[in-house]
């Protein structure tokens, strides 16, 4: 049975425009066999990334396709744990990377991300 991995916001703009050649190997395979979740702060980050410039759509349009073509979940880990995890990250000071990782944190589930900073602190963030 497969598991849930969470997905860092790159991730899920690469999968959106169909830009797999940027994932690595592991992360194909990743895509390919597990169930795929991200938390509601990629959304937003994907939407603040639309504002200034950087994406075409916002976050809820990413994620309602992605939701449709690949079963994409949204995680329901309440606001509160994901905060709670969130607190002794103090190695990051980029709020979405914090609460993106917190909430792979209190879910229990490994976070799918190309960061190295997340990775170097974080044992089950992989790539």
């Amino acid at each position: 049975m497969a598991s849930v991995i969470r997905l860092d916001t790159h991730v899920v703009a690469w999968l959106y425009a169909g830009e797999v050649d940027r994932l690595s190997d592991n992360a194909r395979r990743s895509i390919d066999r597990e169930v795929l979740a991200i938390s509601p702060l990629v959304q937003l980050e994907l939407t603040f990334l639309h504002e200034i410039g950087r994406l075409r759509v916002d976050g809820a349009t990413i994620v309602d396709d992605l939701r449709g073509r690949i079963g994409l979940a949204v995680s329901d880990v309440p606001l509160v744990a994901s905060v709670a995890a969130a607190e002794p990250l103090g190695w990051t000071r980029d709020p979405f990377d914090r609460l993106i990782v917190a909430d792979a944190l209190a879910a229990g589930s490994p976070l799918l991300t190309r960061d190295e900073v997340i990775r170097a602190n974080i044992a089950t963030a992989t790539w």
